[in-house]
C-alpha cells in the first residue's frame, strides 16, 4: 500500500478533485481531524453533482412525486415503480452518459446502456426494453461524425450482446452539442408487485459480497469527471470512462433474478458512479447501520491498486450484495453456477460508520449518512438570472419572414434535414427485435408498444425533449416536452402513468444556465401535475457546455422526459399509418400563424432567435381526452402527432409507412408555410374510415377541441391544393437515406 493513501490530505488537492474550500472545512468538522487522501477523495465523488445533487435537490423537491400507481418514492430505489395492473409493476429510468461519451464514445455510450440496466434488474426486475435520446452538434463536422458512429455502435453492440431491444428514441442535432453530445439511456423491466429488492443494509454481522466483474482502474473519479466541464484538457480524464462487458452482465442479470428468488438477500446495490464507495455509503445511510469492508478481498484486474482506486473504480458489472448470516452458500452457488465473482468483502456493523481496511489496516473511516443524498451531503441555492437573449427572443415577428415561393422544394428540404430525416441509418444497427415484446417495430406507433407477456395489456414507452424550445422558453418549453411525451402516448392507445427525467444543463455556477434548470423544474411541475404524471426519478447532469466562436457556450438546456403508459387492452393499440384509399384526414387542434423554434425557421430560413411554438396547457389536455375517446370508441384508425417538422412531415411519415399518398387543402386564412411548416403544439391528425364519419363529426362536436377536414388519403403522389407534388415514393428515399449521406 502506497502511503499517499493515509497522507493527510490538503485543500489544493481537494479543489482539484471539485470540492469547494468551504466543503473541505466541513468535512474536516465531519470527521473531528482533516482527512487522509482516499478519505477526501471519497467525500469528493460523493458530493459531486452526480452523487449529491447538491445543486439541484432544492428544486427537484419541488416536483410531483405522488400518483395512483406509484409504488416506491421517487428517490427511494434504483429506479421508479409504477403497478401496471395483473399483480405486476414496470421498473423504469433514464440516466446520462455524456461526458464519457464526449471522450471515448463508444464505450461512453456502451457502459450507459449497462449502467441503467442494472439499476432496473437490481431491483428484480427483467429489462424488456431500451430507448436513448441522443444529441449531436453539426452534422457537418467530423467530430460530430466520429461521436454519432461511435454513439451509435456503441449503444447496437452493447443492447444486442446484452438481448433487450432498443425499441424507440430521438435523435437531435445542434451546435449547441459540437463539443458536448448528449446520451441518455432509458430503460424499463417488469417484475412482480412486492418482489423489490431494495438498496438497504441492516442486521449487524449480515456478510456484505461483491458480485460480478473484477476491479479494475477504469471509470476512477467518474463521478467527479462527470461534474466537470467539457475542455481540450478533457482527454487527460479518459481513466474516468468505464469500459463495459455485455455478456458479463448479461450472466449478471440471471445470476440476480435468480438470486431474487430466494430469502438470501437483505438487499443489493448496482455499483455504478463511485463504485464501492457509493454502494457501501448509500446502502447504510438510509438505515443507519454501518459496514466493515476489507478492501484486500475485492477481486482485482490489476496489480497494486491503491486504495483509493479500489473504493472509487467505476468497473461495470458489479453489484453489491448484503445476505442474511447463514444463507451464504446459496448466493455463492448461484454466482459459481453462473460462472461469476462472488466474494465477501465485509460485514454489516452498528452505528452507522463505514471502516474500510487493508489487511488489518484501517485506511478510511466516515459516517455514512454524510455522504448521501438527503442525508449530510452539501444543499446549494444557486444564484439565476433571466439571459438578455430571453426578451429578444420574443421580438421575433413572422411577417419579417417572407413566405417561400417554392413550397415543394421547402417541403422536400425540410424532410431531407437531419432533425427531421428518417434515424434509421442509428437504429438499423440495434436489435429491436430480440425477444419477441416489442409490437412497433412494423406497426409503428408514436410510443413505442411493448407486449405484457401472459395479459391482455402492453406498455407504452417514449423518450421526448425539444431543447430548442425549452431554450427559448425554458417553463413552456418544458412543458411541451412531457405534453408531447403523454401525447405520444395517447395517440398509441395508452394511458400515460409516471416520467422518469434526465436533466442536462450547463454549468450551475453560470447564473443563466440556471435560470434556464430553474424554469424547466417549473414547466415539468406545471405539466405532470395536469397529466397526473408523478416524477419517479431519474438524472441530473450540469457542466454540458460547448465552444461557439470561441465563447465557451452551455448545451440547449434538456429537461428529457421518459414517460410509460399502460394500454389497457392491447387490441386498442392506435398506429400512424393511412390504411385506406379514400380514408378522411382530419386535423384535431388549433393551428396558428406561427413558425416560432420551428426547423423550418431555425435551418431553413436560418432564424435561431425566436420564443416557443404556441402551446397551452388546456388546449393539449383537452386534446388528449378527445383523441382518447376517439380511440376507444374505434371512430379512427390512424393518430400521428404533429410534433417536429410541422403538419407536412406529419401527413409524409403517416403516408411513408404503406407508400399511401394524400390530398389536402391548407387553411386559407394561414400563411402556408406556417400551416404547413409551423409546429404549433396540441395537434394530432387522425384518420377516418367514410361509415365512422359521422360518428367521428357528432363526438367531435361533443368535444373542446377544434377540429378540420385537411382532405383524404388518396393514390401514391402528394397533392397540396390542387397541385401536384409528385410521388410519395420518392420522397420516402429522400426522407430515408438523407442522414446517411451526411454520415457517411
Amino acid at each position: 500500500m502506497s502511503k499517499a493513501s493515509t497522507r493527510i490530505a490538503t485543500l489544493e488537492q481537494s479543489v482539484e478533485l471539485g470540492l469547494l474550500p468551504e466543503e473541505f472545512d466541513k468535512i474536516k468538522e465531519i470527521l473531528g481531524r482533516t482527512p487522509n487522501f482516499t478519505e477526501m477523495s471519497i467525500y469528493s465523488v460523493m458530493w459531486s453533482e452526480h452523487c449529491s445533487y447538491k445543486n439541484s435537490i432544492k428544486y427537484l423537491k419541488t416536483l410531483p412525486k405522488e400518483g395512483d400507481h406509484m409504488l416506491v418514492e421517487a428517490g427511494e430505489e434504483n429506479a421508479g415503480l409504477v403497478d401496471i395492473g395483473n399483480g405486476l409493476a414496470c421498473a423504469f429510468k433514464i440516466e446520462s452518459h455524456n461526458h464519457p461519451s464526449a471522450l471515448e464514445p463508444y464505450q461512453g455510450a456502451a457502459t450507459g446502456v449497462g449502467g441503467i440496466n442494472r439499476d432496473i434488474f437490481t431491483m428484480g426486475a427483467r429489462p424488456i426494453a431500451q430507448l436513448n435520446s441522443l444529441r449531436f452538434g453539426n452534422i457537418e463536422e467530423a467530430r460530430t461524425k466520429w461521436l454519432v458512429k461511435g454513439v451509435s455502435k456503441g449503444i447496437g453492440d452493447y443492447g444486442n450482446a446484452f438481448g433487450i431491444p432498443i425499441v424507440g428514441g430521438e435523435v437531435f442535432f445542434d451546435e449547441s452539442y459540437n463539443t458536448n453530445p448528449l446520451v441518455n439511456a432509458f430503460s424499463a423491466g417488469i417484475m412482480k408487485v412486492g418482489g423489490t429488492i431494495s438498496a438497504t443494509s441492516y442486521g449487524v454481522g449480515n456478510p456484505v459480497f461483491i458480485v460480478g466483474s473484477s476491479t479494475g482502474k477504469d471509470g476512477i473519479h467518474g463521478a467527479a469527471f462527470a461534474s466537470k466541464d467539457i475542455t481540450k484538457d478533457s482527454v487527460n480524464d479518459l481513466p474516468a470512462v468505464q469500459v463495459g462487458d455485455p455478456f458479463q452482465e448479461k450472466l449478471l442479470l440471471e445470476a440476480t433474478l435468480e438470486l431474487a428468488e430466494t430469502d438470501a438477500i437483505v438487499g443489493m446495490q448496482d455499483m455504478g458512479a463511485a463504485g464501492i464507495t457509493c454502494s457501501t455509503s448509500e446502502m447504510s445511510g438510509k438505515e443507519g447501520f454501518g459496514m466493515d469492508i476489507w478492501l484486500e478481498k475485492v477481486p482485482t484486474r490489476q496489480e497494486n491498486m491503491q486504495p483509493y482506486e479500489i473504493l472509487l473504480s467505476e468497473s461495470q458489472e458489479r453489484m453489491l450484495v448484503v445476505v442474511h448470516k447463514g444463507k451464504e452458500k446459496v448466493v455463492q452457488d448461484i454466482f459459481d453456477k453462473w460462472d461469476l465473482n462472488c466474494v465477501q468483502i465485509g460485514e454489516v456493523t452498528k452505528g452507522g460508520t463505514l471502516n474500510y481496511f487493508e489487511n488489518g489496516e484501517l485506511i478510511a473511516t466516515t459516517p455514512a449518512e454524510p455522504l448521501i443524498l438527503g442525508g449530510g451531503a452539501p444543499v446549494y441555492d444557486r444564484e439565476f438570472k433571466e439571459p438578455s437573449y430571453f426578451e429578444e427572443y420574443k421580438k421575433f415577428d413572422i411577417n419579417s419572414v417572407p413566405e417561400p415561393k417554392d413550397l415543394k422544394a421547402t417541403a422536400m428540404k425540410l424532410i431531407s434535414m437531419p432533425n427531421i430525416a428518417s434515424k434509421r441509418w442509428i437504429y438499423e444497427q440495434y436489435d429491436s427485435m430480440v425477444g419477441t415484446k416489442n409490437m412497433s417495430t412494423n406497426a409503428p406507433s408514436d410510443a413505442a408498444i411493448v407486449n405484457v407477456k401472459g395479459t391482455n395489456t402492453a406498455l407504452a414507452m417514449t423518450v421526448d425533449c425539444n431543447s430548442r424550445y425549452v431554450n427559448a422558453n425554458p417553463v413552456k418549453g418544458t412543458e411541451i416536452a412531457v405534453s408531447e411525451a403523454a401525447r405520444n402516448i395517447v395517440v398509441s392507445g395508452g394511458i400515460p402513468s409516471a416520467i422518469t427525467n434526465c436533466l442536462n444543463f450547463g454549468n450551475p455556477y453560470n447564473p443563466e444556465s440556471y435560470w434556464q434548470f430553474v424554469g424547466a423544474i417549473e414547466g415539468m411541475s406545471n405539466a405532470c401535475r395536469k397529466f397526473e404524471t408523478p416524477v419517479t426519478g431519474g438524472n441530473v447532469s450540469f457542466y454540458n457546455q460547448t465552444k461557439i466562436d470561441g465563447v465557451e457556450t452551455p448545451v440547449f438546456p434538456t429537461p428529457t422526459i421518459g414517460m410509460i403508459g399502460i394500454v389497457p387492452d392491447k387490441n386498442n393499440v392506435m398506429t400512424l399509418n393511412f390504411k385506406n384509399e379514400g380514408d378522411s384526414i382530419f386535423l384535431l387542434g388549433k393551428s396558428v400563424n406561427d413558425i416560432n423554434s420551428s426547423e423550418y425557421l431555425a435551418n431553413i430560413v436560418g432564424i435561431k432567435e425566436s420564443t416557443s411554438p404556441y402551446f397551452e396547457l388546456e388546449e393539449e389536455f383537452e386534446l388528449q381526452n378527445s383523441t382518447k375517446g376517439l380511440i376507444e370508441n374505434k371512430l379512427i384508425n390512424a393518430a400521428h402527432d404533429c410534433a417536429d417538422g410541422g403538419l407536412f412531415v406529419t401527413l409524409a411519415e403517416m403516408g411513408f409507412v404503406n407508400n399511401m399518398g394524400f390530398d389536402v387543402t391548407t387553411d386559407s386564412e394561414l400563411r402556408k408555410d406556417a400551416f404547413l411548416f409551423g409546429e404549433v403544439q396540441s395537434r394530432v391528425v387522425v384518420t377516418v374510415a367514410e361509415d365512422n364519419k359521422e360518428a367521428f363529426i357528432e363526438f367531435m362536436a361533443e368535444t373542446e377541441t377544434p377540429y378540420s377536414l385537411l382532405g383524404e388519403t388518396s393514390g401514391k403522389n402528394v397533392t397540396v391544393d390542387g397541385e401536384d407534388w409528385g410521388s410519395l415514393e420518392g420522397m420516402k428515399t429522400t426522407y430515408n437515406d438523407s442522414l446517411g449521406k451526411h454520415l457517411n
